[in-house]
Protein backbone atom coordinates (compact mmCIF):
# COMPACT_ATOMS: atom_id res chain seq x y z
CA UNK A 1 0.00 0.00 0.00
CA UNK A 2 1.12 3.58 -0.60
CA UNK A 3 0.03 6.98 0.69
CA UNK A 4 0.58 10.48 -0.70
CA UNK A 5 3.55 12.22 0.94
CA UNK A 6 4.31 15.92 0.61
CA UNK A 7 8.01 16.73 0.27
CA UNK A 8 8.71 19.97 2.09
CA UNK A 9 12.36 20.92 2.71
CA UNK A 10 11.10 23.74 4.95
CA UNK A 11 9.20 21.41 7.29
CA UNK A 12 11.96 21.47 9.88
CA UNK A 13 12.84 17.80 9.40
CA UNK A 14 16.38 16.38 9.25
CA UNK A 15 17.66 14.67 6.10
CA UNK A 16 15.62 11.52 5.37
CA UNK A 17 13.11 12.56 8.03
CA UNK A 18 9.32 12.38 7.87
CA UNK A 19 6.22 13.20 9.92
CA UNK A 20 3.01 11.17 9.94
CA UNK A 21 -0.36 12.21 11.35
CA UNK A 22 -2.86 9.34 11.38
CA UNK A 23 -6.44 10.19 12.33
CA UNK A 24 -9.88 8.68 11.64
CA UNK A 25 -10.19 11.19 8.80
CA UNK A 26 -7.05 9.93 7.05
CA UNK A 27 -3.26 10.10 6.89
CA UNK A 28 -1.21 13.26 6.46
CA UNK A 29 2.47 12.79 5.66
CA UNK A 30 5.30 15.22 5.05
CA UNK A 31 8.96 14.44 4.35
CA UNK A 32 12.20 16.34 4.11
CA UNK A 33 13.22 14.71 0.82
CA UNK A 34 12.64 11.72 -1.45
CA UNK A 35 14.33 9.38 1.03
CA UNK A 36 12.04 10.61 3.80
CA UNK A 37 9.05 10.01 1.53
CA UNK A 38 10.08 6.38 1.06
CA UNK A 39 10.62 5.94 4.80
CA UNK A 40 7.16 7.36 5.55
CA UNK A 41 5.58 4.88 3.13
CA UNK A 42 7.51 1.97 4.66
CA UNK A 43 6.33 2.98 8.13
CA UNK A 44 2.70 3.03 6.99
CA UNK A 45 3.25 -0.38 5.44
CA UNK A 46 4.57 -1.64 8.78
CA UNK A 47 1.58 -0.21 10.63
CA UNK A 48 -0.83 -1.89 8.22
CA UNK A 49 0.35 -5.33 9.31
CA UNK A 50 2.09 -8.33 7.74
CA UNK A 51 -0.33 -8.64 4.80
CA UNK A 52 0.97 -5.32 3.47
CA UNK A 53 4.25 -7.12 2.72
CA UNK A 54 2.73 -9.79 0.51
CA UNK A 55 3.10 -9.61 -3.26
CA UNK A 56 -0.67 -9.45 -3.75
CA UNK A 57 -3.74 -8.45 -1.73
CA UNK A 58 -5.23 -11.53 -0.06
CA UNK A 59 -8.04 -10.03 2.06
CA UNK A 60 -10.84 -7.67 1.05
CA UNK A 61 -11.70 -4.44 2.78
CA UNK A 62 -9.79 -1.30 3.76
CA UNK A 63 -6.42 -1.21 5.46
CA UNK A 64 -6.65 -0.32 9.16
CA UNK A 65 -4.00 1.86 10.76
CA UNK A 66 -3.56 2.90 14.40
CA UNK A 67 -4.07 6.61 14.99
CA UNK A 68 -1.20 8.73 16.26
CA UNK A 69 1.67 11.06 15.44
CA UNK A 70 5.09 9.87 14.28
CA UNK A 71 8.18 11.97 13.58
CA UNK A 72 11.28 10.02 12.67
CA UNK A 73 14.65 10.19 10.95
CA UNK A 74 17.77 8.00 10.79
CA UNK A 75 20.78 8.49 13.02
CA UNK A 76 23.36 7.59 10.34
CA UNK A 77 23.59 8.33 6.63
CA UNK A 78 25.39 5.03 5.82
CA UNK A 79 23.18 2.10 6.73
CA UNK A 80 24.69 -0.69 4.72
CA UNK A 81 24.95 -4.39 4.08
CA UNK A 82 27.60 -6.21 2.07
CA UNK A 83 26.51 -9.11 -0.10
CA UNK A 84 29.36 -11.31 -1.32
CA UNK A 85 28.51 -12.66 -4.77
CA UNK A 86 32.12 -13.62 -5.56
CA UNK A 87 32.45 -16.71 -3.35
CA UNK A 88 28.99 -18.02 -4.26
CA UNK A 89 27.30 -16.36 -7.20
CA UNK A 90 23.76 -15.20 -6.55
CA UNK A 91 21.38 -14.99 -9.54
CA UNK A 92 20.21 -11.54 -10.52
CA UNK A 93 16.71 -12.22 -9.20
CA UNK A 94 18.19 -13.03 -5.78
CA UNK A 95 20.10 -9.73 -5.73
CA UNK A 96 16.95 -7.79 -6.64
CA UNK A 97 15.09 -9.56 -3.85
CA UNK A 98 17.90 -8.69 -1.42
CA UNK A 99 17.56 -5.04 -2.45
CA UNK A 100 13.85 -5.25 -1.59
CA UNK A 101 14.69 -6.64 1.84
CA UNK A 102 17.19 -3.84 2.50
CA UNK A 103 14.57 -1.25 1.52
CA UNK A 104 11.99 -2.84 3.83
CA UNK A 105 14.45 -2.33 6.68
CA UNK A 106 15.27 1.26 5.63
CA UNK A 107 18.85 0.30 4.86
CA UNK A 108 20.29 2.41 2.08
CA UNK A 109 23.61 0.89 0.92
CA UNK A 110 24.20 -2.44 -0.81
CA UNK A 111 27.94 -3.12 -0.92
CA UNK A 112 28.24 -5.66 -3.75
CA UNK A 113 31.44 -7.70 -3.47
CA UNK A 114 32.00 -8.64 -7.12
CA UNK A 115 35.50 -10.14 -7.35
CA UNK A 116 37.72 -12.38 -5.29
CA UNK A 117 40.07 -15.36 -5.56
CA UNK A 118 37.10 -17.69 -6.07
CA UNK A 119 35.29 -15.82 -8.85
CA UNK A 120 34.96 -12.71 -11.01
CA UNK A 121 31.33 -11.64 -11.43
CA UNK A 122 31.31 -8.44 -13.52
CA UNK A 123 31.47 -8.45 -17.32
CA UNK A 124 34.25 -6.21 -18.69
CA UNK A 125 33.96 -6.11 -22.50
CA UNK A 126 37.62 -5.14 -22.97
CA UNK A 127 38.74 -8.25 -21.06
CA UNK A 128 36.38 -11.13 -21.89
CA UNK A 129 38.49 -13.81 -20.19
CA UNK A 130 37.67 -12.28 -16.81
CA UNK A 131 34.26 -13.92 -17.11
CA UNK A 132 35.03 -16.66 -19.64
CA UNK A 133 37.67 -18.06 -17.27
CA UNK A 134 37.51 -16.11 -14.01
CA UNK A 135 33.79 -16.59 -13.37
CA UNK A 136 34.06 -20.38 -13.00
CA UNK A 137 35.81 -22.74 -10.61
CA UNK A 138 36.07 -26.52 -10.56
CA UNK A 139 34.51 -26.90 -7.14
CA UNK A 140 34.37 -25.57 -3.59
CA UNK A 141 35.54 -26.57 -0.16
CA UNK A 142 32.79 -28.07 1.99
CA UNK A 143 33.00 -26.63 5.47
CA UNK A 144 36.33 -25.29 6.66
CA UNK A 145 39.53 -27.27 7.31
CA UNK A 146 41.09 -28.57 9.44
CA UNK A 147 37.81 -30.39 10.07
CA UNK A 148 36.13 -29.78 6.71
CA UNK A 149 37.21 -31.10 3.33
CA UNK A 150 40.77 -30.47 2.16
CA UNK A 151 39.79 -31.15 -1.44
CA UNK A 152 36.98 -29.41 -3.27
CA UNK A 153 33.65 -31.10 -3.86
CA UNK A 154 34.08 -31.48 -7.64
CA UNK A 155 30.92 -29.52 -8.33
CA UNK A 156 31.61 -26.69 -10.82
CA UNK A 157 30.39 -23.31 -9.67
CA UNK A 158 30.12 -19.99 -11.46
CA UNK A 159 28.17 -17.17 -13.01
CA UNK A 160 28.49 -13.46 -13.69
CA UNK A 161 26.44 -10.35 -14.35
CA UNK A 162 26.37 -8.71 -17.74
CA UNK A 163 26.75 -4.96 -17.97
CA UNK A 164 23.01 -4.64 -18.54
CA UNK A 165 22.28 -6.92 -15.55
CA UNK A 166 24.26 -4.61 -13.30
CA UNK A 167 22.66 -1.49 -14.75
CA UNK A 168 19.30 -3.06 -13.99
CA UNK A 169 20.33 -3.83 -10.40
CA UNK A 170 21.55 -0.25 -9.94
CA UNK A 171 18.35 1.24 -11.37
CA UNK A 172 16.13 -1.12 -9.36
CA UNK A 173 17.97 -0.23 -6.16
CA UNK A 174 17.89 3.50 -6.90
CA UNK A 175 14.09 3.38 -7.21
CA UNK A 176 14.01 1.92 -3.70
CA UNK A 177 16.45 4.35 -2.13
CA UNK A 178 19.38 1.94 -2.06
CA UNK A 179 22.82 2.92 -3.40
CA UNK A 180 24.86 0.04 -4.82
CA UNK A 181 28.56 0.33 -3.95
CA UNK A 182 30.60 -2.07 -6.14
CA UNK A 183 33.82 -3.68 -4.97
CA UNK A 184 36.65 -4.88 -7.22
CA UNK A 185 39.46 -6.22 -5.04
CA UNK A 186 43.08 -5.11 -5.47
CA UNK A 187 45.92 -6.02 -5.10
CA UNK A 188 45.11 -9.20 -3.19
CA UNK A 189 42.08 -11.48 -3.48
CA UNK A 190 42.85 -11.45 -7.20
CA UNK A 191 43.47 -15.09 -8.12
CA UNK A 192 40.39 -15.32 -10.38
CA UNK A 193 41.67 -12.37 -12.44
CA UNK A 194 45.17 -13.90 -12.59
CA UNK A 195 43.66 -17.22 -13.69
CA UNK A 196 42.08 -15.35 -16.61
CA UNK A 197 45.17 -13.27 -17.43
CA UNK A 198 48.35 -14.83 -15.92
CA UNK A 199 50.46 -11.81 -16.87
CA UNK A 200 48.67 -9.90 -14.10
CA UNK A 201 50.36 -12.08 -11.49
CA UNK A 202 53.84 -11.84 -10.08
CA UNK A 203 55.06 -15.09 -11.68
CA UNK A 204 53.03 -14.98 -14.95
CA UNK A 205 52.42 -18.70 -14.44
CA UNK A 206 48.93 -20.18 -15.04
CA UNK A 207 46.81 -20.70 -11.92
CA UNK A 208 43.25 -21.95 -11.51
CA UNK A 209 40.37 -20.01 -10.03
CA UNK A 210 40.70 -20.81 -6.34
CA UNK A 211 38.53 -23.62 -4.97
CA UNK A 212 39.58 -23.15 -1.32
CA UNK A 213 38.50 -20.45 1.11
CA UNK A 214 40.95 -18.28 2.99
CA UNK A 215 43.71 -16.05 1.63
CA UNK A 216 45.62 -16.71 -1.59
CA UNK A 217 49.29 -15.75 -1.97
CA UNK A 218 48.61 -14.73 -5.59
CA UNK A 219 48.70 -10.93 -5.81
CA UNK A 220 48.87 -8.49 -8.69
CA UNK A 221 52.27 -7.46 -9.99
CA UNK A 222 53.27 -3.80 -10.07
CA UNK A 223 53.87 -3.38 -13.79
CA UNK A 224 52.37 -0.31 -15.44
CA UNK A 225 50.49 -2.57 -17.85
CA UNK A 226 48.67 -4.20 -14.91
CA UNK A 227 47.79 -0.85 -13.39
CA UNK A 228 46.49 0.27 -16.80
CA UNK A 229 44.43 -2.94 -17.00
CA UNK A 230 42.74 -2.19 -13.70
CA UNK A 231 42.21 1.46 -14.50
CA UNK A 232 40.17 0.32 -17.51
CA UNK A 233 38.28 -2.15 -15.31
CA UNK A 234 37.40 0.60 -12.84
CA UNK A 235 36.46 2.93 -15.72
CA UNK A 236 33.92 0.32 -16.82
CA UNK A 237 32.66 -0.20 -13.27
CA UNK A 238 32.24 3.57 -12.83
CA UNK A 239 30.25 3.71 -16.07
CA UNK A 240 27.72 1.24 -14.61
CA UNK A 241 27.42 2.27 -10.96
CA UNK A 242 26.27 5.77 -10.04
CA UNK A 243 27.47 5.51 -6.44
CA UNK A 244 29.78 8.33 -5.34
CA UNK A 245 31.82 5.58 -3.62
CA UNK A 246 33.58 2.61 -5.23
CA UNK A 247 35.31 -0.03 -3.11
CA UNK A 248 38.80 -1.25 -4.03
CA UNK A 249 39.31 -3.88 -1.33
CA UNK A 250 42.90 -3.61 -0.17
CA UNK A 251 42.55 -6.24 2.56
CA UNK A 252 44.50 -9.41 3.37
CA UNK A 253 47.43 -8.82 1.00
CA UNK A 254 50.27 -11.37 1.41
CA UNK A 255 53.65 -10.03 0.31
CA UNK A 256 55.51 -13.34 -0.10
CA UNK A 257 55.38 -13.29 -3.91
CA UNK A 258 56.42 -9.64 -4.10
CA UNK A 259 59.42 -10.38 -1.91
CA UNK A 260 60.41 -13.25 -4.18
CA UNK A 261 59.74 -11.62 -7.55
CA UNK A 262 59.20 -7.86 -7.27
CA UNK A 263 62.08 -6.46 -5.24
CA UNK A 264 63.63 -4.81 -8.31
CA UNK A 265 60.31 -3.27 -9.34
CA UNK A 266 59.75 -1.92 -5.82
CA UNK A 267 63.20 -0.30 -5.88
CA UNK A 268 62.48 1.16 -9.32
CA UNK A 269 59.37 2.78 -7.86
CA UNK A 270 61.40 4.27 -5.03
CA UNK A 271 59.97 1.99 -2.37
CA UNK A 272 62.14 0.75 0.49
CA UNK A 273 60.60 -2.73 0.54
CA UNK A 274 58.41 -4.93 -1.69
CA UNK A 275 55.89 -4.87 1.16
CA UNK A 276 55.21 -1.22 0.29
CA UNK A 277 53.68 -2.29 -3.02
CA UNK A 278 50.45 -2.80 -1.06
CA UNK A 279 50.08 0.91 -0.32
CA UNK A 280 51.42 1.83 -3.75
CA UNK A 281 48.65 -0.17 -5.42
CA UNK A 282 45.95 1.34 -3.22
CA UNK A 283 47.17 4.84 -4.04
CA UNK A 284 47.17 4.16 -7.80
CA UNK A 285 43.53 3.10 -7.83
CA UNK A 286 42.28 5.55 -5.18
CA UNK A 287 43.78 8.45 -7.14
CA UNK A 288 42.29 7.10 -10.37
CA UNK A 289 38.86 6.90 -8.77
CA UNK A 290 39.28 10.45 -7.50
CA UNK A 291 39.97 11.51 -11.07
CA UNK A 292 36.66 9.91 -12.06
CA UNK A 293 34.87 11.96 -9.41
CA UNK A 294 34.46 9.03 -7.03
CA UNK A 295 35.69 8.26 -3.53
CA UNK A 296 37.50 5.03 -2.74
CA UNK A 297 36.32 2.75 0.06
CA UNK A 298 39.00 0.41 1.44
CA UNK A 299 39.18 -2.12 4.26
CA UNK A 300 41.17 -1.01 7.30
CA UNK A 301 44.21 -3.13 6.33
CA UNK A 302 45.26 -0.21 4.12
CA UNK A 303 46.01 1.84 7.24
CA UNK A 304 49.09 -0.37 7.65
CA UNK A 305 50.21 0.20 4.06
CA UNK A 306 51.42 3.79 4.10
CA UNK A 307 49.98 7.21 3.43
CA UNK A 308 46.53 7.27 1.86
CA UNK A 309 45.15 9.92 -0.49
CA UNK A 310 42.61 12.29 1.08
CA UNK A 311 39.00 11.28 0.71
CA UNK A 312 39.50 7.52 1.14
CA UNK A 313 36.76 6.01 3.32
CA UNK A 314 37.87 3.27 5.71
CA UNK A 315 35.74 0.21 6.43
CA UNK A 316 36.79 -0.88 9.93
CA UNK A 317 36.39 -4.67 9.94
CA UNK A 318 39.19 -6.04 12.15
CA UNK A 319 37.67 -4.36 15.19
CA UNK A 320 37.18 -0.73 16.16
CA UNK A 321 40.80 0.44 16.40
CA UNK A 322 41.13 0.87 12.64
CA UNK A 323 38.07 3.08 12.58
CA UNK A 324 39.35 5.15 15.48
CA UNK A 325 42.78 5.60 13.87
CA UNK A 326 41.24 6.50 10.51
CA UNK A 327 38.87 9.06 12.01
CA UNK A 328 41.68 10.68 13.98
CA UNK A 329 43.71 10.85 10.75
CA UNK A 330 40.87 12.71 9.02
CA UNK A 331 39.25 9.86 7.09
CA UNK A 332 35.54 9.11 7.05
CA UNK A 333 34.73 5.70 8.49
CA UNK A 334 32.15 2.95 8.10
CA UNK A 335 32.12 0.65 11.12
CA UNK A 336 31.78 -3.06 10.30
CA UNK A 337 33.73 -5.06 12.93
CA UNK A 338 33.59 -8.79 12.37
CA UNK A 339 33.07 -9.48 16.08
CA UNK A 340 29.60 -7.91 15.87
CA UNK A 341 28.51 -7.42 12.27
CA UNK A 342 29.66 -10.42 10.22
CA UNK A 343 26.40 -12.24 9.63
CA UNK A 344 28.04 -15.34 8.15
CA UNK A 345 29.48 -16.00 11.61
CA UNK A 346 27.63 -18.49 13.77
CA UNK A 347 24.49 -17.35 15.58
CA UNK A 348 24.69 -19.69 18.56
CA UNK A 349 26.57 -22.65 19.97
CA UNK A 350 23.51 -24.81 19.27
CA UNK A 351 24.79 -28.26 18.13
CA UNK A 352 22.67 -28.06 14.97
CA UNK A 353 24.01 -24.65 13.91
CA UNK A 354 24.86 -25.08 10.20
CA UNK A 355 28.58 -24.78 9.35
CA UNK A 356 29.53 -22.86 12.52
CA UNK A 357 32.33 -20.50 11.54
CA UNK A 358 33.78 -17.35 13.05
CA UNK A 359 32.82 -15.54 16.22
CA UNK A 360 29.59 -16.10 18.12
CA UNK A 361 27.42 -13.23 16.85
CA UNK A 362 24.02 -13.55 18.50
CA UNK A 363 20.97 -11.45 17.73
CA UNK A 364 21.57 -9.66 21.03
CA UNK A 365 25.22 -8.94 20.14
CA UNK A 366 24.16 -7.23 16.93
CA UNK A 367 21.43 -5.23 18.64
CA UNK A 368 23.72 -4.00 21.41
CA UNK A 369 26.46 -2.84 19.03
CA UNK A 370 27.24 0.89 19.15
CA UNK A 371 28.76 2.24 15.88
CA UNK A 372 30.50 5.24 17.47
CA UNK A 373 33.42 3.77 19.45
CA UNK A 374 33.60 4.85 23.07
CA UNK A 375 37.28 5.71 22.63
CA UNK A 376 36.70 8.16 19.81
CA UNK A 377 37.07 11.83 20.82
CA UNK A 378 34.07 14.05 20.21
CA UNK A 379 35.90 16.09 17.56
CA UNK A 380 36.25 12.98 15.37
CA UNK A 381 32.83 11.42 15.89
CA UNK A 382 31.31 13.10 12.86
CA UNK A 383 33.75 11.01 10.78
CA UNK A 384 31.64 7.90 11.48
CA UNK A 385 29.30 7.83 8.49
CA UNK A 386 27.49 4.81 9.88
CA UNK A 387 27.88 1.06 9.92
CA UNK A 388 27.56 -1.95 7.67
CA UNK A 389 26.71 -5.62 8.22
CA UNK A 390 28.52 -8.21 6.10
CA UNK A 391 27.10 -11.33 4.45
CA UNK A 392 30.10 -13.29 3.18
CA UNK A 393 29.11 -16.40 1.26
CA UNK A 394 31.85 -19.01 1.51
CA UNK A 395 29.33 -21.16 3.38
CA UNK A 396 26.12 -19.61 2.02
CA UNK A 397 25.62 -21.19 -1.38
CA UNK A 398 22.05 -20.11 -2.18
CA UNK A 399 19.43 -17.49 -1.21
CA UNK A 400 17.88 -19.75 1.43
CA UNK A 401 21.20 -19.98 3.28
CA UNK A 402 21.59 -16.20 2.99
CA UNK A 403 18.12 -15.72 4.50
CA UNK A 404 19.09 -17.92 7.44
CA UNK A 405 22.34 -16.08 8.11
CA UNK A 406 21.00 -12.56 7.62
CA UNK A 407 17.65 -12.63 9.40
CA UNK A 408 16.56 -11.66 11.94
CA UNK A 409 20.01 -10.26 12.79
CA UNK A 410 19.77 -7.76 9.93
CA UNK A 411 16.53 -6.46 11.45
CA UNK A 412 18.42 -5.82 14.69
CA UNK A 413 21.19 -4.08 12.76
CA UNK A 414 18.66 -1.87 10.98
CA UNK A 415 17.58 -0.48 14.33
CA UNK A 416 21.20 0.05 15.40
CA UNK A 417 21.93 2.36 12.47
CA UNK A 418 18.52 4.09 12.50
CA UNK A 419 17.74 4.66 16.17
CA UNK A 420 19.40 6.58 19.02
CA UNK A 421 21.90 4.58 21.09
CA UNK A 422 19.45 4.15 23.99
CA UNK A 423 17.70 0.93 23.01
CA UNK A 424 15.93 -1.83 24.96
CA UNK A 425 16.76 -5.35 23.75
CA UNK A 426 13.89 -7.04 25.61
CA UNK A 427 11.42 -4.59 24.09
CA UNK A 428 12.95 -5.21 20.63
CA UNK A 429 12.54 -8.97 21.01
CA UNK A 430 8.87 -8.54 21.90
CA UNK A 431 8.28 -6.37 18.83
CA UNK A 432 10.29 -8.75 16.66
CA UNK A 433 8.21 -11.76 17.66
CA UNK A 434 4.85 -10.00 17.53
CA UNK A 435 5.25 -7.84 14.45
CA UNK A 436 8.41 -8.31 12.43
CA UNK A 437 8.80 -12.07 12.12
CA UNK A 438 5.26 -12.23 10.67
CA UNK A 439 6.36 -9.61 8.13
CA UNK A 440 9.34 -11.77 7.20
CA UNK A 441 6.98 -14.73 6.88
CA UNK A 442 4.81 -12.70 4.51
CA UNK A 443 7.89 -11.78 2.49
CA UNK A 444 8.92 -15.43 2.25
CA UNK A 445 12.17 -14.95 4.17
CA UNK A 446 13.51 -18.24 5.58
CA UNK A 447 15.01 -16.66 8.70
CA UNK A 448 16.52 -18.48 11.64
CA UNK A 449 13.84 -19.08 14.30
CA UNK A 450 14.62 -17.67 17.73
CA UNK A 451 14.88 -21.17 19.20
CA UNK A 452 17.29 -22.58 16.63
CA UNK A 453 17.36 -23.87 13.07
CA UNK A 454 14.58 -25.80 11.46
CA UNK A 455 15.58 -29.33 10.39
CA UNK A 456 16.06 -28.34 6.76
CA UNK A 457 18.24 -25.39 7.77
CA UNK A 458 20.88 -27.61 9.36
CA UNK A 459 23.93 -29.03 7.56
CA UNK A 460 24.64 -32.34 9.31
CA UNK A 461 28.19 -33.56 8.88
CA UNK A 462 29.56 -30.28 7.51
CA UNK A 463 31.95 -28.89 10.15
CA UNK A 464 32.96 -25.31 10.52
CA UNK A 465 35.72 -23.49 12.35
CA UNK A 466 34.41 -21.59 15.38
CA UNK A 467 36.54 -18.80 16.81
Amino acid sequence: MTIPVVIDPQAGLPAEGYRLSIAPSGVRAVAADEAGKRHAQQTVRQLAGPDAFRAARIRPGPWVLPCGEIEDHPRFSWRGCLLDVARHFQPKAAVLRFVDLLAVHKLNVLHLHLTDDQGWRVEVPDYPRLTEVGAWREGSWVGRPPDGTREHDGRPHGGYYTTDDLREIVAYARERGVTVVPEVDIPGHSQAAIAAYPDLGTTAEPVPVRTAWGISDHVLNAEESTVAFYRRVFDHVASIFDSPVIALGGDEVPTVQWRAHAAARAAELGLSSPDELHGWWVRQIAEHLSGLGRRALAWDDVLDAGTLPPGVIIASWRGEQGGIAAALAGHDVVMCPEQYLYLDHRQSDHPDEPIPVGYLVRLEDVYRYEPVPAGLPGSARQRVLGAQAQVWTEHLDDPRRIDYAAFPRLAAFAEVVWSPPERDYAEFVRRLARHHLPRLDALGVEYRPMGGPRPWQTRPGVPGRPR
